[in-house]
């Protein structure tokens, strides 16, 4: 299954661009994939560079790298709760407040690239778990309709998207 199995009645327009920066990668194996990759590029990055803000108010490196796991977090508590047909209607989570109080800049790289890792195995996990029928539930978030693999694909392309903007913009 790729992005392209998609219909855009599984999630928000918003989300096209995400789903567009998914790749070529299938669902099964592409949450692994892209998030040892991802693992593997935030490595590279320079101690000088991990506090470093191109902007004043915005993110640091490692507040980057906090949104994602926050993200995937939200994501996939919502991927859950639609698989198991949980009728309830997702609010949806404001990411600047997380990152104004995630105090991530305090903590480790090498702890939030563990953080990172040990939620993404929970996400493939839990992914590997899912039926077919399971990925393709319709749940109610922000207002949208989502499925549990327009989440799977979502969330990839959210990674590669702010990777892109570390390469372009903080190295």
């Amino acid at each position: 299954m790729t992005k392209d199995d998609l219909s855009k009645s599984e999630y928000n327009p918003y989300y096209q661009t995400y789903i567009e920066k998914a790749g070529t990668l299938t669902l099964k194996d592409g949450l692994k994939r892209n998030g040892d990759l991802t693992v593997a590029f935030l490595k590279t990055i320079p101690e000088d560079k991990l506090e470093f803000r191109y902007e004043v108010n915005k993110w640091t490196v490692k507040e980057i790298v906090q949104h994602l796991i926050d993200t995937e977090r939200v994501f996939m508590y919502r991927a859950l709760c639609i698989a198991r047909k949980d009728k309830t209607l997702f609010p949806g989570y404001d990411q600047d407040n997380y990152a104004l109080t995630c105090d991530a800049n305090r903590r480790s790289m090498r702890s939030l690239i563990n953080e990172f890792k040990a939620v993404r195995l929970s996400s493939v996990m839990l992914f590997e778990s899912f039926t077919t029928d399971m990925l393709t539930e319709i749940g109610i978030a922000s207002n949208s309709n989502l499925s549990p693999r327009a989440v799977a694909f979502i969330t990839i392309g959210h990674e590669n998207h702010h990777c892109k903007i570390i390469k372009e913009r903080y190295l």
